[in-house]
């Protein structure tokens, strides 16, 4: 019996809806998504298991979300701009996710003519068509408009957050896709260690419940992890680059610390189905965004092989 597999992916500018359709595809969370532009920093793996039961071919779709395609102008953003890069070298398959309800613009060339030079089969998935409802008859001269740049091998209108036009647009890629093996077992979903998560989880929520330049300018790190067989206790740093970001992340009283943590620890606890200590410090590193090391250090490649070398779990 044949079985189709390969590593497909998932290109955009910040904002067009990647980490939904991620996460709608396998089914699990397995990104952290909020309103806010760039929200995904890193590579990001999700594993779909597809079977025959489906009316499709057996196989095993690798997805790779990426950072949102910006002009970067700073090392974190130099380092983002990497990662869609490399997420790029050995796919087989783009798919270019564009959000309908925003008029093509100077940035969605950019993201295109990526796309197109990296010599590989591009599906054009048309997302949000669920926002035109009232005016779908706005589709066809954006498919159109489409269709004159770049010969596409598919378009497919969708919407991720609503899950429309999922099935087709997996049956497509399935199909797509060369015979091949299966890279993950059938039980996983991600490559991302538990440390990545922990810390995107406690990320999003910074990311949720805080406005203007802190979102962007705060990063997490797990500093400790120690699992028990009931509870696994976490201390982590929030960083951020001033002094006044501080103030707004710890919040009056430490409020706001307190409802960043609370709302993160249960999003861990239902991640590992186990109770959670968490502890939250919140430290200031002026301009780390601008550090080439200390963004380097933020890779959970990096921290894997540091803590790998040290003994530690």
């Amino acid at each position: 019996m044949s079985f189709h597999s390969g590593f497909v992916c998932i290109l955009g500018r910040p904002n067009a809806g990647k980490s939904t359709l991620l996460n709608a595809l396998v089914g699990e969370k397995v990104a952290i998504i909020s309103p806010k532009p760039q929200t995904t920093r890193n590579r990001i793996l999700g594993i779909i298991h597809v079977s025959k039961k489906k009316g499709m071919p057996n196989g095993q779709l690798v997805l790779v979300d990426t950072p949102g395609v910006h002009r970067p102008d700073t090392s974190l953003g130099r380092k983002m701009m990497s990662e869609v890069r490399e997420a790029l070298e050995g796919c087989e398959l783009v798919l270019l996710i564009v959000d309908v309800t925003r008029q093509f613009a100077r940035d969605d060339h950019h993201v295109l003519e990526i796309a197109k030079h990296s010599g590989t089969p591009v599906f054009l998935l048309l997302n949000k068509i669920d926002l035109l409802r009232a005016s779908k008859q706005k589709l066809l001269p954006i498919m159109d408009q489409y269709r004159k740049l770049h010969s596409f091998d598919e378009i497919i209108p969708l919407s991720a957050r609503k899950r429309e036009g999922l099935d087709v647009l997996l049956e497509k890629v399935i199909r797509f896709l060369p015979e091949g093996p299966r890279y993950f077992p059938e039980d996983q979903i991600t490559d991302q260690p538990v440390r990545f998560m922990i810390a995107e989880i406690i990320r999003e929520q910074v990311l949720l419940e805080t406005s203007d330049e802190v979102p962007y300018a705060t990063t997490v790190v797990i500093e400790q992890l120690e699992e028990g067989a009931n509870l696994m206790r976490i201390a982590a740093a929030i960083y951020c680059e001033r002094d006044g970001q501080k103030g707004i992340l710890v919040g009056k009283r430490g409020q706001m610390l307190k409802k960043i943590g609370t709302a993160a620890r249960l999003q861990i606890e239902k991640m590992l189905g186990k109770r959670v200590f968490l502890e939250l410090f919140v430290k200031v590193r002026g301009n780390w965004r601008g550090s080439p090391e200390f963004v380097e250090e933020l890779d959970w490649r990096r921290q894997l092989e540091r803590l790998a070398g040290s003994g530690k779990s």
